[in-house]
């Protein structure tokens, strides 16, 4: 091709034309002048491009062939090489037309000493689209309502073409309600009529919008969803922190996770509520400002405290399984998903808290007592000895009382013994008091579960402490005896 057109320039010359050639050497074999004038054709054009491409000005040529990567073009006397990727803005599938045809291009590269010239359609045709641009981005107005036709969709948005210029219509800005890919509002091929929200000048970038064209359901919602109101609305959308429920076409509010449930705590919002569920919610905070309506979906349901305080007032019994056991007392299982906490303290009368709260294991039913229900702070106070009465309390036990004890254990320094209803008094008879008779001062001769009679000769109210003798027992009987006889008329007397 490039013989062709350099034949064709060749034809031109006629006898007597002056024209510039390249001296090669000054002499050769036969003695004779060696000229070209195609290396002076070809030097006059490397010092015409080099003088347009300090100017940074465009060159006229024609592709002529294809080599690989891209393509030959001649640039009157010079041949550059033409990249695949700077043939067009987008990819070429068929070159054809474009061969032999005069066009412009910019070069990119010179090389003089190895003769290599870069060159490039695209960035010709990327200017002109450019000053293209800027022609039609100058005929729009911000505000302005146009028609376009939608040419591509994206994850964020889609490309609106508004007559040989694109502009951008953002997912946020299609609808004022929650719109999850744009793909839901539109498709490929569909006429919109947007409004231009923004041009930025120095990018020349349009931002679309189709939400602008209608009302803005914002307006007045403080007065359509007044705090402490109950409405029904759509969960939209599940997160870690909460879910969002649609009130209406373009309003959500955030159910806040702490505002899920009234005993759930630290539960995924996923498993409390599904996506496209209906609920009902309460309303807690409005700010139009921020366009944020907090609601609350616990608040629409009983709160279970109350609910409790009001079925079981304090002083009442309620029964329930035992759901852990923890170092400062046992969580028992209410209804409605509500735990009593019976502290350690509140366990038995006379034995230690962590002693009595290791009786008991999880999944033990128990009974108790209500002590206090505090709603506000979501807490029950349980307590499983009050059931039985305070044995310390009135005048269960005195001083000189006699009482009936039985042997839960036997040590070498004497018995312990329990007493009471529900054996729920403990007390330790020393050695000393297990007989008047120091032979019979033995504990051994004692078995667990035995009952014997003992006396009370020490009660202490503040420190829950009741201390009984079997020998003081037996000393009070026999002086009761003696006194007994003594009083007789048989007229007799001991001595």
């Amino acid at each position: 091709m490039i013989a062709a057109r350099n034949a064709e320039r060749a034809a031109t010359i006629k006898t007597g034309d002056t024209v510039e050639v390249f001296l090669e050497r000054l002499e050769n074999a036969m003695g004779e002048a060696v000229i070209s004038r195609e290396k002076a054709k070809r030097e006059e054009a490397w010092t015409r491009l080099e003088g347009v491409y300090a100017k940074n000005e465009p060159v006229m040529g024609a592709i002529v062939g294809r080599v690989k990567g891209g393509f030959t073009v001649d640039l009157g006397g010079a041949s550059a090489f033409l990249p695949g990727s700077q043939v067009d803005i987008r990819p070429v599938r068929d070159v054809g037309p474009l061969m032999g045809k005069e066009q412009p291009f910019a070069i990119l590269k010179m090389d003089r000493p190895r003769g290599n010239i870069v060159v490039s359609r695209r960035a010709i045709l990327e200017e002109a689209r450019a000053e293209q641009r800027t022609e039609l981005v100058s005929q729009l107005q911000e505000g302005e309502i146009r028609e376009g036709v939608v040419k591509n969709i994206t994850d964020y948005g889609a490309f609106v073409d508004l007559g040989g210029i694109d502009g951008l219509l953002h997912v946020t800005d299609m609808s004022w309600k929650r719109v999850n890919h744009p793909s839901q509002v539109l498709a490929v091929g569909d006429t919109v009529k947007v409004q231009i929200v923004k041009i930025n000048p120095d990018t020349q970038r349009i931002s679309l919008g189709m939400k602008q064209l209608q009302s803005d359901p914002w307006d007045g919602v403080e007065a359509k969803y007044p705090v402490g109101a109950k409405f029904t609305g759509r969960i939209t959308n599940i997160t870690d922190y909460g879910a969002f429920v649609e009130l209406e076409a373009g309003v959500e509010g955030l159910v806040h996770v702490s505002e899920m449930s009234w005993t759930k705590k630290n539960v995924h919002p996923g498993k409390i509520v599904s996506t496209s569920q209906e609920v009902d919610v309460v309303v807690l905070d409005v700010d139009p400002s921020k366009r944020r309506v907090s609601l609350g979906l616990k608040q629409a349901l009983a709160n279970p405290w109350e609910a409790f305080l009001e079925a079981h007032p304090v002083g009442s019994t309620v029964e329930g399984e035992v759901k852990n056991a923890t170092e400062f007392g046992l969580f028992v299982g209410l209804d409605n998903d509500i735990d009593g906490m019976v502290h350690l303290s509140d366990i038995d009368w006379s034995v230690p808290g962590e002693e009595a709260m290791a009786r008991y294991k999880k999944g033990d039913v128990v009974k108790a007592k209500v002590l206090d229900v505090d709603v506000e702070k979501e807490r029950i106070s349980l307590g499983i000895k009050q059931l039985a009465g305070d044995p310390m309390s009135g005048d269960t036990y005195r001083k000189n009382q006699t009482v009936t004890v039985t042997v839960t254990e036997v040590t070498s320094g004497g018995i312990e013994v329990a007493f009471g209803p529900d054996n729920q008094m403990n007390s330790f008879i020393r050695k000393s008091d297990l007989s008047r008779d120091r032979g019979e001062q033995r504990p051994e001769r004692f078995a667990v579960g035995e009952k014997v009679d003992a006396r009370v000769i020490q009660f202490d109210k503040k420190a829950r402490k009741v201390q009984v003798s079997i020998k003081a027992l037996e000393v009070a009987e026999e002086k009761e005896a003696i006194a007994q006889y003594g009083s007789s008329d048989s007229g007799a007397t001991l001595g």
